[in-house]
Formats: structure tokens, C-alpha cells, sequence
């Protein structure tokens, strides 16, 4: 007579994963993707913080986008490299496409308030007998950023472009997983 088989264990269906658990997932795309999204929104946050955060109705949005989607990026490859995803019944390809969905929406929108915030930066124009004149850029909105904090600015608006592109290709790929 055979064993009763458990209930429990039948009416769960085994985890959909595409991508290699452990450190082989180091050795794809989606893995090299997710390390440029820590790697690069770490400095995200790192610029915005060094610049004492000048326009901070603008910059808390990206203060916050940056660290929440650095821990968020650091758990889910921590996920992956300990084998946890191997264990949680669910569709990771959906919850990978899902998330980075989210997170591209996000710093989108981070991306794009550091570059108003940068583009709105006054400019000194010295006159021939030596009085500054301020240039007032286009739109109404004006922020005083002296050199540093617009360089910084500058540095943080472009590594939140390449965030933002980091996460559209693993967007794109978790579709095509999910897809699949």
C-alpha cells in the first residue's frame, strides 16, 4: 500500500525561475544589470547627498528613489545568490519584470527632477566693469547652486540616466522571461 501523499505539497506548483541561482547569476545580463542598478544608484545617492541636498522639495524624491531602490536591488540579488528564490513558490520572471517596472518608473521620475533641479541653476555673467548679472533660465523656476553643487548635480543627473537605463534592459529582459 502506498503513502498517502500530502495535500500541502501537491497544490503548490514549483517556482517558475529562468534566471541561475547562486553566484551564477554574476554571469548574465540580468545579474550584471542589477549590479551596474546597485553600483550606480549607490553613487546616485552618494552625489545627491555630498551636494547638502540645495532644493530639497526636488532632491527628496530622488534621496528617496535612490536608497529605497538600492536596498531594494542589493535584497534581490541577495535573493538570487542565496538560493531563498528556490524556496518561495511564485512566478519570479512576473515579480522580476514587475519590479523593475516600478523601479524604471521611479527613477524616471528621479531622473528627471535632478535634471530640472540641474537645469534650473542660475548663471553669473560678469559685466565689463565688473558687476554680476544674473541669467534667469527659461520656465520660471530658479535654483542657486553655486559650482560644486552643480557639478555634483551634473554627475548625479547623468548616473541617473544610466540607472534609469539599467533598469528599462532588465525590464525588458524580465518580459521576454516572463513571456517565454
Amino acid at each position: 500500500m502506498s503513502e498517502p501523499t500530502n495535500p500541502a505539497a501537491t497544490s503548490f506548483p514549483a517556482p517558475t525561475i529562468s534566471l541561475p541561482l547562486g553566484l551564477e547569476i554574476l554571469r548574465t545580463y540580468s545579474g550584471a544589470l542589477i549590479c551596474s542598478e546597485i553600483v550606480f544608484g549607490g553613487l546616485v545617492w552618494i552625489l545627491v547627498a555630498s551636494s547638502n541636498v540645495p532644493v530639497p522639495l526636488l532632491q527628496g524624491w530622488v534621496m528617496f528613489v535612490s536608497v529605497t531602490m538600492f536596498l531594494c536591488s542589493t535584497t534581490y540579488l541577495t535573493v538570487f545568490i542565496t538560493g531563498i528564490a528556490d524556496k518561495v513558490n511564485t512566478d519570479w520572471n512576473f515579480l522580476d519584470m514587475l519590479y523593475h517596472f516600478v523601479a524604471l518608473l521611479f527613477y524616471f521620475a528621479a531622473f528627471v527632477l535632478e535634471a530640472a533641479t540641474t537645469s534650473a541653476s542660475l548663471s553669473v555673467r560678469t559685466t565689463v566693469n565688473g558687476t554680476e548679472c544674473f541669467v534667469v533660465p527659461k520656465g520660471g523656476i530658479v535654483t542657486f547652486l553655486d559650482f560644486r553643487q552643480y557639478s555634483i548635480n551634473v554627475a548625479a543627473t547623468i548616473f541617473a540616466f544610466f540607472v534609469t537605463l539599467c533598469y528599462a534592459c532588465s525590464m525588458f529582459m524580465g518580459f521576454k522571461r516572463w513571456r517565454m
